[in-house]
């Protein structure tokens, strides 16, 4: 548990840091907004142990995370725009 959880405090670096390389745009990971749910929470089923709330208590802040790691790179890709 604690692995799945330090792994998934990483989303929002590892948004950035994508956005930033160009790899992706955050327009592209807005309208893949509702793969990633479902993604976030098939993660937290295979993560954590048998049972509903403990893939719920994983899987929220996962999503709550990629949306803050969303929110900053665009701030970044403006800024980059900007330069």
């Amino acid at each position: 548990m604690f692995f799945a959880f330090g792994l998934s405090f990483e989303i929002p670096i590892v948004t950035i840091v994508l956005v930033w390389i160009g790899v992706v745009t955050p327009q592209a990971l807005s309208e893949q907004r509702p793969y990633v749910i479902v993604g976030v929470f098939v993660i937290a089923m295979f993560l954590t142990p048998p049972d509903a709330l403990s893939q719920t208590l994983l899987a929220i802040p996962m999503w709550l995370l990629f949306e803050i790691g969303l929110l900053i790179s665009r701030l970044v890709a403006k800024k980059a725009e900007a330069a």
